[in-house]
């Protein structure tokens, strides 16, 4: 299982700065537009649709082009995705308007952890034992409110070739399950060069985001819809977790042309 850098990158090129100063302007621009927008709608009393309009338009900026496959399941739904790296978050936010389940410490984050929080993040401590059923609650709430929420089960990041262990405890909230939530299995496929982007070993988020901000190819995504299953007729959150993990190994296998993923 690949969760280490690889010894070389594709070269970022003289004009890759340029790129990435470029890209952050237009981050830059896009988040002020969306936040006034975002707010305006609040102030008029409707449903804000901009903070999944903000994170796709991170993903286009970035140079990111998804194709989708797959019926999605847009309510009362559980995203399940492999993870790897922050692009993730712009890709699956983008097109499926869910918030996410993330460490607590990223709400301390400048700009990205407000960020997260106008996107309804759901911030959970792993030392915070004693708060783990307060944690459970407010997934709970988020599913009982219909708001599509994604879990990253693997708990860190691979170069897309491989898939880690599930961890059961981010199941929790599904035993037992809030009544009518499905699980939907999500593979996120970069046609076998996630390497290029993935956020692996000990590299830092500014060396990683000036890597892909400065990249000059486009990173083409397949995000593959699996087929949702309730997870009422699992056993268990361990029964949960292993049943999605099956599905997403086994698409994965199938992208890299039936290559074993253990």
């Amino acid at each position: 299982m690949t969760t280490e850098p690889p010894e070389t990158y594709p070269p970022i090129g003289w004009f890759g700065p340029v790129r990435f100063a470029l890209r952050f302007l237009a981050m830059l621009i896009w988040m002020i537009v969306c936040v006034a927008l975002h707010y305006l709608w609040k102030l008029l009393g409707r449903e804000s649709v901009w903070p999944p309009r903000f994170l796709y338009g991170i993903a286009w900026i970035c140079n990111v082009r998804i194709v989708t496959e797959g019926v999605q399941v847009k309510e009362d739904v559980f995203y399940v995705a492999n993870h790897l790296s922050w692009l993730d978050i712009p890709i699956l936010g983008g097109a499926t308007r869910s918030a996410f389940i993330a460490q607590d410490g990223i709400a301390k984050w400048p700009v990205v952890g407000w960020l997260a929080k106008l996107n309804n993040t759901i911030f959970v401590s792993r030392a915070d034992r004693i708060g783990v059923q307060r944690q459970v609650e407010q997934v709970r709430t988020a599913l009982a409110e219909h708001q599509p929420v994604t879990i990253f089960p693997e708990g860190t990041t691979t170069d897309g070739t491989s898939l880690l262990p599930f961890k059961p405890s981010l199941f929790a909230v599904l035993a037992p399950p809030p009544r009518g939530i499905r699980v939907q299995p999500i593979l996120l496929d970069f046609y076998g060069r996630g390497w290029e982007t993935a956020w692996l070993g000990e590299e830092t988020a500014p060396h990683n985001a000036w890597r892909v901000m400065c990249r000059r190819r486009i990173i083409p995504v397949r995000m593959v819809f699996l087929d949702p299953f309730d997870p009422a007729h699992c056993n268990d959150r361990k029964e949960i977790a292993a049943t999605a993990r099956e599905a997403i190994r086994h698409a994965l296998s199938a992208s890299l042309g039936g290559a074993p993923v253990l």
